[in-house]
């Protein structure tokens, strides 16, 4: 074998023997750094993850509670004169709390349930988890924060950074605005009423009127009714101040009665005479008269007579196939009403129309309630189907009806409910000061809303229900707070940014 032509110095191939597998050291170590990486990179998107996660979970947590207080009719209550507030957010356990829970722990964070801390508050208050020591502030604009955080998050080195590393919070923070003399207690400047606007709206325009305040008197009479011996009537006391938009009848009364306040009142809506014509027929106890010839007199039936909304110009939506291709008018009631948008406290902005024929105020009314709540026959005995409500504590429990559409899957008959198609909200105007028209359309400036549950309608287009909330608006203009799409509660719910 021949020697090669060029030969390395001794000195040089010696330190090629000292290199030998130094590039399989780099490789190794380029290996545990790509590891490193990779695992970092895991780590990082396993906190992202978790991180959103945690968000949703705390929007879901605090729009949930918020809810539970809107419904409640709470803020009917502003000065928590009857103690009604612990009822509802009076702590870890109450109604409030446990639904922004159960909303929360609904959304898993890396497999395992987050902890929910869920508070309350007002401007200028601390958080508290017990809301019933709070100010009157937070029985006009109440609100709720919720912190999500999930410790123990299966991560590799974003534990060198700390206890921290592998935990993720977040926190959300909800309000059920009413806007009932927002201008002196709520969140927003000192002096200014917000309007609200809600949607999908009953074409029930009523009179600014409290139709049990003040309450019968001996003989059983309610305000605006005759009396049957002294032939006196009682104005009624409105239902807001068109001043400031603040409730006047404040509080929370049981079964049915005015005895604390207007949240919780059971009367009828029933059509307004000047529309229906010689078919009015207001319920009274016993059908036919005020009292038997031996003297004793009955009560009669507490009610107020509604006037009809100008029919939307464009078809309802989500209208259920037993008012499809029915009146305009009644498919508002059975359905959404999207296209008419009621503007709270803007001078003479919405229209009564009494230029349809009676028939709003009984059939199409008695139709449209049917479809609506799932009331199987008006002339029966009740309830007849529809969801139910009980009133003779607090909250309030809304039941299912053998016809309501969860009934069968997983849910029974008389199961709570936390909604129920039997809410819904309608204009107050400013009856004081807008005559209406014997026929044609009359301009009217609505001063708040009333949501209510309907229990039942009989065949002439009596509606009974029951005062959920009461949200007033005086005259206040500017953005109107409403809710996205069919939102219906005229205290709405929503996100915010604190202060």
């Amino acid at each position: 074998m021949k020697s090669p032509l060029i030969r390395r110095p001794r000195s040089l191939r010696s330190g090629f023997r000292r290199q030998a597998g130094v590039t399989m050291v780099l490789v190794a170590l380029a290996m545990v750094a790509i590891i490193a990486m990779a695992a970092l990179s895991i780590d990082v998107v396993t906190l992202y993850l978790a991180r959103m996660e945690a968000q949703r979970s705390a929007d879901a947590a605090a729009l949930a509670a918020a809810r539970v207080i809107s419904l409640s009719g709470l803020t009917g209550d502003p000065n928590n004169s009857t103690g009604s507030w612990r009822s509802i957010c009076g702590g870890p356990g109450s109604p409030a709390s446990q639904a922004g829970e159960a909303a929360a722990t609904q959304n898993v964070i890396g497999a395992i349930a987050p902890t929910v801390t869920i508070n309350y508050y007002a401007s200028g208050t601390s958080p508290t988890n017990d809301c019933s020591g709070l100010p009157a502030a937070f029985g006009v604009n109440p609100l709720v924060t919720a912190q999500v955080t999930r410790s123990n998050l299966p991560t590799f080195f974003s534990r060198i950074w700390g206890r921290s590393g592998n935990t993720v919070s977040a926190t959300a923070t909800a309000e059920a605005f009413n806007s009932s003399n927002s201008g002196n207690v709520s969140n927003g400047p000192t002096g200014t009423i917000t309007p609200v606007q809600p949607r999908c709206v009953k074409p029930w325009i009523i009179p600014n009127k409290d139709p049990m305040s003040p309450g019968p008197n001996g003989h059983g009479t309610y305000c605006d009714q005759q009396d049957p011996i002294t032939h006196n009537t009682t104005p009624c006391n409105p239902l807001v101040s068109t001043t400031d938009g603040s409730i006047i009848n404040k509080g929370i009364s049981l079964n049915g009665t005015n005895a604390n306040g207007v949240i919780g009142e059971t009367f009828y809506l029933s059509p307004d005479c000047i529309h229906n014509g010689s078919n009015c027929a207001l319920r009274r106890n016993p059908p036919e008269g005020n009292y038997y010839p031996n003297g004793i007199y009955f009560q009669l039936p507490a009610s107020m007579q509604y006037l009809p909304g100008q029919a939307p110009s464009v078809t309802p939506v989500a209208v259920p196939s037993c008012s499809s291709g029915q009146s305009m008018y009644q498919q508002a009631i059975a359905g959404c009403d999207q296209a008419t948008v009621y503007q709270c406290g803007v001078q003479k902005a919405n229209l009564v129309d009494l230029s349809e024929n009676p028939g709003m105020g009984t059939n199409d009314t008695m139709n449209g309630v049917e479809c609506l709540i799932d009331e199987d026959n008006a002339t029966g005995s009740q309830p007849d189907g529809q969801d139910t409500i009980n009133t003779s504590s607090y909250p309030f429990q809304i039941l299912a009806g053998t016809s309501n559409l969860l009934v069968g899957s997983g849910v029974t008959t008389g199961t709570p409910m936390t909604t129920s198609n039997s809410i819904v909200s309608f204009p107050i105007y400013d009856s004081a000061n807008n005559p209406i028209r014997n026929s044609g359309t009359s301009p009217v400036t609505i001063v708040g809303f009333l949501q209510v549950f309907i229990i039942w309608a009989d065949p002439y287009g009596n509606v009974q229900v029951t005062v959920l909330n009461v949200t007033g608006c005086g005259n206040g203009q500017g953005q109107p707070v409403g809710t996205a799409v069919a939102g219906s509660s005229p205290v709405p719910v929503r996100l915010i940014t604190p202060p």
